[in-house]
């Protein structure tokens, strides 16, 4: 089937696949249920979504939570993709598979397990340098649960580095979610640590995602703003943004690495999102800012009868129909108030 493009000429290129609604921490822009939708769905049938979204273009496979890690069958999802990667009549294939984590559970072995499975890329997360910035960024308890859960990150940091994700080539990022009144007093320290260790740092502009953040409008720390503190301490030169990327990057005039900027508030990139979300329970949303009754339900295609045709067929349709550009109608004032679906649902 040919790629398929939506109704702003925009190309299916990425697949956000969500494998659990769970996580072990309760970040506050985020708050997950921690409990998954029933229907979740089975390894083949995730290998289907997979493979309809690649033979209508998809070329990355980005795995998301919840938290991912504690999805027992993740190594054999990624292996089970593999095979997607060879070129085909229809298209290029697979040329990406990563992963976005928190990194607590992120042991050497799990590591090394990712990586002999095909995994081409982790992005870890940290929102503070210290036990209190941590924990008031986690939704833990204290300080010390904070200290225990930094510490566990950083480790992760060099497990995943050990079992081959060279973060020299992008094969390993930290990203950080960055809220004014919050933790950006620790946008300085985060830089500082990622360029101690030889990281990308992707900072995240406090987004309107889901509806129990409370989000504001004047809790959004800018990406100008957050550029132009770096710049003052580190110069920064510009390297723009790529062809359906989320980040503006820069990097250090002294050559000690770069940092990316991921601003859907201030600077939307909806004009080039190439991005589906399927949930962990088979619903396709063509948005990170659905609302919750707007996505499809895949499962009546995924059917242990059913011509995989079909299945190709309905996202063919579904990506066909969109014209999503959500960020920029809010920077316009064209959004009103709406019911979000929530982050931990679709992957962020």
């Amino acid at each position: 089937m040919a790629n398929a493009t939506d109704r702003l000429n925009r190309p299916l290129g990425v697949l956000r696949l969500s494998l659990t609604a769970r996580c072990n921490l309760a970040c506050p822009y985020c708050l997950p249920d921690g409990v998954e939708p029933p229907g979740l769905l089975t390894a083949t049938q995730r290998l289907q979504v997979v493979a309809a979204a690649v033979a209508l273009g998809a070329h990355s496979l980005r795995l998301t939570g919840g938290e991912p890690l504690l999805h027992s069958g993740l190594e054999e999802l990624i292996a089970a993709v593999q095979p997607l990667r060879a070129q085909s009549k229809e298209g290029p294939g697979l040329r990406q598979i990563a992963l976005t984590s928190n990194g607590t559970l992120l042991s050497a072995k799990r590591a090394r397990a990712l990586r002999a499975a095909g995994l081409d890329r982790i992005t870890l997360s940290l929102d503070g340098t210290t036990g209190a910035a941590v924990a008031g960024m986690a939704g833990l308890a204290d300080a010390s649960a904070g200290e225990r859960t930094l510490a566990a990150v950083l480790a992760a940091i060099e497990h995943a580095r050990a079992a081959g994700f060279d973060p020299a080539v992008g094969a390993l990022k930290l990203n950080a979610v960055v809220q004014r009144g919050r933790n950006h007093d620790q946008l300085l320290p985060l830089a500082a640590l990622c360029r101690e260790r030889g990281l990308e740092l992707r900072l995240i502009e406090y987004m309107d995602v889901g509806n129990r953040n409370g989000w504001s409008r004047a809790a959004v720390l800018s990406a100008a703003e957050m550029v132009e503190q770096l710049g003052a301490i580190w110069p920064l030169e510009p390297l723009g943004r790529d062809n359906h990327g989320t980040a503006s990057r820069w990097s250090y005039r002294d050559g000690r690495g770069s940092i990316a900027v991921v601003a859907s508030v201030s600077q939307p990139f909806c004009g080039d999102c190439n991005r589906l979300r399927v949930t962990a329970d088979g619903i396709a949303y063509t948005c990170l800012f659905a609302s919750p009754d707007s996505g499809t339900d895949l499962r009546p295609w995924l059917k242990t009868d059913s011509d995989p045709i079909e299945l190709e067929q309905a996202l063919a349709g579904l990506w066909k129909h969109r014209n999503d550009r959500y960020s920029e109608e809010r920077q316009q004032g064209a959004r009103g108030d709406r019911n979000h679906a929530e982050m931990a649902y679709l992957g962020g």
